[in-house]
């Protein structure tokens, strides 16, 4: 008992139209699982900003203040790069920008950021 060459040209089809579906919800799997890094970050990094207010009573733009070693401070896997900006009005903005493979992979949410009110945008990256 053997295959035919028919039998198999069915079977090289079958699996290549499963992996022409699978192939991109892989990748938007994964993209989304590396972006929830840049969003721990952010969340954290937020959260230090509120801290270094209540001690200081202004934001600060470094990220070494905010306990992080070097600024802009680079996540831990290297997918992205977080840096603050401050403004005169006692504001700031948290901004995490895709890195590498992350940015290509993940190109709707190359940059997401947060603010002092919580405002977390793009949307649909949150």
């Amino acid at each position: 008992m053997g295959f035919t060459l028919i039998e198999v040209m069915i079977v090289v089809a079958v699996i290549g139209i499963l992996s022409t579906i699978a192939y991109p919800s892989y990748i938007d799997y994964v993209a989304k699982g590396v972006r929830a890094e840049g969003l721990t970050v952010l969340t954290d990094a937020a959260n230090r900003q509120e801290q270094f207010y209540l001690d200081n009573r202004s934001y600060t733009s470094n990220m070494v203040s905010l306990g992080y070693g070097k600024n802009p401070f680079v996540s831990e896997s290297g997918y992205y790069n977080v840096a603050a900006t401050t403004s005169g009005t006692g504001s700031f903005t948290l901004k995490a920008t895709a890195q590498g493979e992350q940015a290509s992979r993940d190109s709707a949410c190359k940059v997401i950021e947060i603010t002092e009110t919580g405002a977390k945008s793009p949307i649909g990256c949150w």
